[in-house]
């Protein structure tokens, strides 16, 4: 296991994913939890759904920590069951909590899945791809193109690296930062302190990818946590505006994949 996975798994196997006095994971506080924009984030979580085959034997979960949030758990309602596949050991043992019987849960690599070709009749990856290596991305999306059984589609959500949206508001999050006395935001790939995120751009992915993977770039969710806690005022009509962003990113969703924080790829085995 190389140093960059090690640093992952101790991770999150020690910290990201031990429950804290609130019930929820160390790992949450690196979302908004705020009730001005929790409709928003709830059905950007929904978004996983229209692109997943309704019902089938296994799902793979690539990546799953411990299945953390409820929405994550109707992506394998209908399937009979969900294949947790993960390097955290405490990841598995959370998500067992969550599925029980109708979970099953290995630890895995996902850039090296121990599963046999067209295995699964879904397969959903969270937030996951981007803590390998970047030289180690495109091996991660074809491990799971390969286990998928032709004519079933996958879905993958990262983190695009200094995306266009992050880009634009980054310098007003400075600015109410240094009148407000805090550290300026430093740059750098790392987001999440004590543990390995290596993102990669939306170029980079198309040079990468096309040719090797029959994708869609499709919009999961344009805002960040950092531009939500930010900009979005649950006094100043912070809801409505998040239902107007929802709106926007339902009619160019392309073009919010691209430009937003969080990517929703599409991928499909002929």
């Amino acid at each position: 296991m190389t140093d960059e996975k090690q640093k992952v798994r101790n991770f999150y196997d020690q910290i990201g994913w031990s429950q804290e006095e609130n019930g929820l994971y160390q790992n949450a506080r690196y979302e908004d939890l705020r009730p001005v924009s929790a409709e928003y984030i709830h059905k950007c979580h929904l978004r996983v759904n229209r692109h997943l085959a309704h019902e089938g034997k296994y799902l793979l979960d690539a990546g799953s920590g411990p299945v953390q949030w409820p929405e994550y758990l109707t992506y394998s309602e209908k399937y009979q069951y969900r294949v947790c596949a993960d390097i955290s050991i405490t990841a598995l043992q959370e998500a067992r909590t969550r599925l029980g019987e109708r979970g099953l849960y290995v630890v895995a690599d996902i850039a090296n899945l121990p599963f046999k070709q067209d295995a699964f009749d879904g397969v959903v990856s969270m937030h996951a791809i981007h803590h390998l290596p970047l030289s180690e991305h495109r091996k991660a999306y074809l491990e799971l193109l390969r286990t998928l059984r032709p004519g079933k589609s996958g879905v993958v959500v990262n983190g695009w690296y200094r995306p266009l949206i992050a880009r634009l508001t980054r310098p007003f999050i400075q600015l109410g930062r240094l009148l407000s006395g805090r550290p300026l935001l430093k740059e750098s790939k790392v987001d999440i302190e004590g543990t390995f995120v290596d993102k990669m751009t939306p170029g980079w992915f198309k040079s990468e990818m096309t040719g090797y993977l029959d994708y869609k770039i499709l919009v999961w969710r344009s805002l960040s946590p950092r531009i939500l806690m930010n900009f979005i005022n649950p006094r100043l009509g912070g809801k409505f505006i998040l239902s107007i962003f929802y709106w926007l990113e339902e009619k160019l969703p392309t073009f919010f994949g691209t430009i937003g924080v969080y990517p929703l790829i599409v991928f499909k085995k002929d």
